[in-house]
């Protein structure tokens, strides 16, 4: 897995050998870079934007913000089994000063009261198989952690049907072969 455009395209990024981790593919990651940039549906910028990268897994999304102008991003993950390698794809493309790692359980350790900016972009991929997005999303919509011109985009498996909280408007919905990526705010 490499990155797809910006100050860092074609650095590999480091994955991990275990199964537990799912990549996001980068045929979904270019897709959807493409309709941030070319949707008139919702008008957020990558550029001097702040990231929360939930579920990050090894960095692969907030790294490409970063790598297209991002300001900064911020990476949630618990797993012991991808923490050393999301700290070790932040040092190799040199992306100390503008990322920082939260190394917390999302559910029920992670404090949205504790962050002192609002997102652009929140991007979420948590586990095909977890059951508690909506209990997330209402956790962010009640903290407002969303700018009010942003967007949170959600990697799910196509299949999966979540009940979504009344109050996230689901802008665009596309699948890409085994997953879909909802855009709402």
């Amino acid at each position: 897995m490499r990155i797809i455009s910006g100050k860092y395209k074609g650095k590999k990024i480091l994955q991990p050998k275990d199964l537990s981790t799912r990549p996001l593919k980068d045929l979904t990651k270019e897709s959807i870079f493409n309709i941030i940039q070319h949707s008139n549906k919702f008008n957020v910028k990558i550029e001097n934007a702040n990231i929360l990268d939930l579920f990050s897994g090894v960095g692969s999304f907030g790294l490409e913000c970063l790598s297209r102008g991002a300001l900064s991003t911020t990476f949630v993950d618990s797993y012991k089994g991808v923490l050393p390698i999301l700290k070790k794809n932040i040092l190799n493309l040199d992306c100390l000063n503008s990322s920082s790692i939260i190394e917390s359980e999302i559910f029920d350790q992670l404090n949205f009261n504790n962050f002192k900016n609002k997102f652009n972009i929140i991007f979420m991929d948590p586990p095909y198989k977890e059951k508690k997005i909506p209990k997330l999303l209402i956790k962010v919509i009640e903290n407002n952690i969303l700018d009010k011109n942003g967007v949170l985009i959600l990697h799910r498996y196509k299949k999966e049907k979540d009940e979504f909280p009344s109050n996230f408007n689901i802008i665009e919905e596309k699948t890409y072969g085994i997953s879909k990526i909802i855009f709402g705010n």
